[in-house]
């Protein structure tokens, strides 16, 4: 029989590491389900907005709206540049005595340190089928490349990336109309649900995790600036792929006289016509068909630099764009 003290025995202490709307699904799920939370860490805020003003994440939104402890460290290495921060994060967190840590698209690596100190480990909500898509933006790489399916693995961490074994997983299919933002949508509410079956195991002891594959395994490489330009001398599917992996944030661009574009939709064309890469084939209130190498890819809504998202018909009333115009090429267009 359990003892008083033992964490099969009473609710669980569950301490909360995240930043992103992505995590904060799984906070709320936590909390709704009556999972006593004593601390939560998260990114420090950052400046965002017109403004620039410093803005906290939805996880610290959420932490302050139900009264949780919020510790915002810049860094974790008790060696490193922010040792101080570290080491009162870690005293935080002895206090806080959690029996498991939940990490969610925090933006900080945990050093050893931390994946010791809940008895039962530091669990890792992410987004893919491990070990397909380990790394920093599984939803982008997913949709980029074409997978017809991703979902949400729950691992149990260690000092690698994502390499750690599986307690649950669970699939869900990509659909020809998601992006960024609506797969993100659903494989958070996702994730919150595993999650807590997994907590139900941890709490009935019969959690049992599963290596990964050592087949299979891709790296999801965070996105760089330079990936975000259109290059229509590649195909028109591989564009519309990644406009949707980069909608809404940071957003596909492209650049055509001067004016750079970001583009929030947009599918391929019918690509009948043979022009050059990049070349205009036609633009009115359908949208701006653009030759690709091959086919073509018809941008359905925009955004000028300051501006706001609009259709390409609304686009034009203000920004004439004509047959035979050409958009520069990623090396030509105008650096950000």
């Amino acid at each position: 029989m359990d003892s008083p003290a033992s964490p099969a025995a009473r609710a669980l202490r569950v301490a909360y590491a995240g930043t992103p709307g992505f995590a904060a699904q799984a906070l709320q799920a936590l909390l709704q389900r009556g999972y006593t939370v004593p601390l939560v860490l998260t990114q420090p805020d950052r400046p965002a907005g017109r403004g620039l003003h410093a803005q906290p994440g939805a996880v610290k939104q959420l932490a302050l709206q139900k009264g949780l402890a919020v510790v915002q460290p810049r860094g974790l290495r008790l060696d490193g540049r922010f040792a101080d921060e570290a080491a009162q994060a870690r005293q935080a967190l002895r206090e806080a005595a959690p029996d498991v840590l939940v990490v969610a698209a925090y933006g900080l690596i945990l050093p050893q340190w931390l994946l010791d100190l809940p008895p039962l480990g530091c669990l890792n909500i992410h987004a893919s089928l491990l070990p397909r898509w380990r790394g920093a933006a599984p939803i982008q790489r997913a949709i980029e490349a074409g997978d017809p399916v991703t979902g949400i693995s729950i691992i149990r961490m260690d000092a690698g990336l994502d390499t750690g074994p599986v307690y649950r997983m669970q699939e869900t299919p990509i659909l020809a109309e998601d992006n960024q933002a609506t797969l993100e949508a659903r494989l958070a509410h996702l994730g919150a649900e595993l999650l807590v079956q997994v907590l139900q195991d941890l709490q009935c002891g019969i959690a049992e995790p599963v290596a990964q594959p050592i087949d299979g395994i891709a790296y999801a490489a965070k996105i760089d600036k330079a990936e975000t330009w259109l290059d229509f001398r590649r195909p028109a599917v591989e564009l519309e792929r990644q406009v949707r992996a980069l909608a809404p944030q940071p957003g596909a661009r492209a650049q055509l006289g001067g004016a750079v574009l970001k583009i929030h939709r947009a599918r391929v064309g019918r690509g009948a016509e043979a022009a050059s890469p990049g070349c205009v084939l036609r633009a009115d209130d359908r949208g701006i068909e653009v030759a690709c190498n091959p086919g073509s890819l018809l941008l359905e809504r925009l955004q000028r630099a300051g501006g706001k998202p609009l259709d390409a018909a609304e686009l034009l009333r203000g920004l004439p764009i004509r047959p035979g115009q050409v958009f520069e090429h990623p090396a030509t267009a105008r650096p950000a």
